[in-house]
């Protein structure tokens, strides 16, 4: 993969690629256990057991993943794990998931016994990594994307189909999913070949790809193109084909959208020209209907937007700005319609990459990037963020997936 044309994805020189991973077994129940007995006895292992506690029954800490660069200096060495307390925000590490090249974005499986790593490079892959319910783990193999620098991955809400975007080749890709959970031969590549590049830009560059919330559509948010294609997927052959397109402005640079839970209405993120778009989605046709962009409230400069994310109740959107290392906070009106921006406060690190919320929406996890830590956020009645915790060490973090 050559160098990014833009700020956002990943080191300059990657690794050459990602060969086939044999299925593995390693020692992360035990090791994972002794780091989670300093932080609470609510947890021995990465994922949940495989009985759920009572719904209203407290759990003090719960199961983080790190995503991270392998092949940049300064990076890690696989999939990174670790716990946080939920009462004061304290961020345990546990052992690493190791046999991982490049796992710059995770995915978990409705079934929570699987994650899903890209591999961003040049040979860019897809990796399948089984969660066992007594902490243990098993490497179940990697498949080549067809594209290179894979940057994002989601699983379709059947459980049957995953989802990958190549950023350096502008493409899309669909493996299918067994009942282990690992992956099977690729059974589509979709290249966004029209329109012409935006300004600035070399080619396409998708940068993610998620499924509506009414499992009617798959959307693409590609950069390169300012373009956002939908796709229905064939669920038994697990091909795309494409029935909409939404142009974004010139030079915009759409990267990540994130829905509102009322399944109605997107949030886009555009880094290039520092907006949030608020989109309308019709679930009959899967297009989406762009609004005019809004402010990030960072004032001037750059500030390079790069994930807004949801609560669970539809409330409020957060949004992390690079360039000012800040997230956004906005009040959600008008059913979702409505973006309404409130303040701005420091994320506590540098070069925030992806934001998470915790299971319930009580708290905000930030990758950042350049300062090699995850900061965590307690998040008010009134969407407001107060800073919990120390700073967590997580070398070259860019992306955080707390687990239910």
């Amino acid at each position: 993969m050559k160098p990014s044309p833009h700020p956002s994805s990943g080191p300059e020189r990657p690794a050459p690629g990602l060969p086939a991973l044999p299925g593995r077994r390693g020692v992360l129940g035990g090791l994972l256990a002794a780091a989670l007995a300093a932080a609470g006895p609510a947890h021995a292992a990465v994922r949940p057991a495989a009985a759920p506690a009572p719904p209203n029954a407290p759990r003090a800490t719960r199961p983080l993943l790190l995503g991270t660069y392998t092949s940049e200096a300064g990076g890690g060495t696989g999939i990174g794990t670790a716990a946080y307390d939920t009462a004061n925000g304290a961020i345990t590490p546990g052992p690493v998931i190791t046999g991982v090249d490049n796992p710059s974005y995770l995915a978990l499986h409705p079934s929570g016994s699987t994650v899903y790593a890209v591999a961003e490079q040049d040979a860019g892959a897809v990796t399948a990594v089984a969660l066992a319910p007594d902490g243990t783990y098993e490497v179940l193999g990697s498949r080549p994307t067809g594209g290179s620098g894979t940057t994002h991955l989601s699983v379709h809400p059947s459980g049957r189909w995953l989802l990958s975007a190549n950023y350096g080749s502008g493409s899309v890709a669909v493996h299918p999913i067994a009942e282990d959970g690992a992956l099977g031969e690729r059974t589509d590549l979709v290249t966004h070949s029209s329109p012409p590049p935006g300004p600035g830009q070399g080619g396409p560059h998708a940068h993610q790809i998620v499924t509506a919330p009414d499992g009617g559509h798959v959307l693409a948010v590609d950069l390169g193109t300012d373009t956002v294609y939908t796709y229905t997927l064939d669920e038994s052959a697990g091909t795309l084909t494409e029935v909409s397109r939404t142009a974004l402005a010139p030079g915009s640079g759409p990267r990540h959208l994130a829905f509102h839970p009322g399944g109605r209405f997107a949030y886009l993120a555009c880094e290039l020209d520092n907006t949030l778009v608020v989109c309308a989605y019709d679930p009959a046709t899967g297009a989406l209907t762009p609004g005019p962009g809004q402010s990030t409230g960072t004032g001037s400069g750059t500030s390079y937007p790069s994930q807004p994310v949801v609560t669970g109740d539809g409330a409020y959107v957060y949004l992390a700005n690079r360039g000012p290392n800040s997230l956004t906070r906005y009040a959600v009106e008008d059913d979702g319609a409505t973006l309404r921006l409130l303040d701005t406060v420091p994320v506590g690190g540098d070069w925030p990459r992806q934001l998470a919320l915790s299971p319930d929406s009580s708290l905000l996890f930030a990758a950042n990037q350049r300062s090699s830590t995850v900061t965590l956020f307690r998040v008010g009645p009134d969407g407001s963020l107060t800073a919990v915790g120390d700073p967590f060490p997580a070398p070259v973090a860019v992306c955080v997936l707390p687990l239910p």
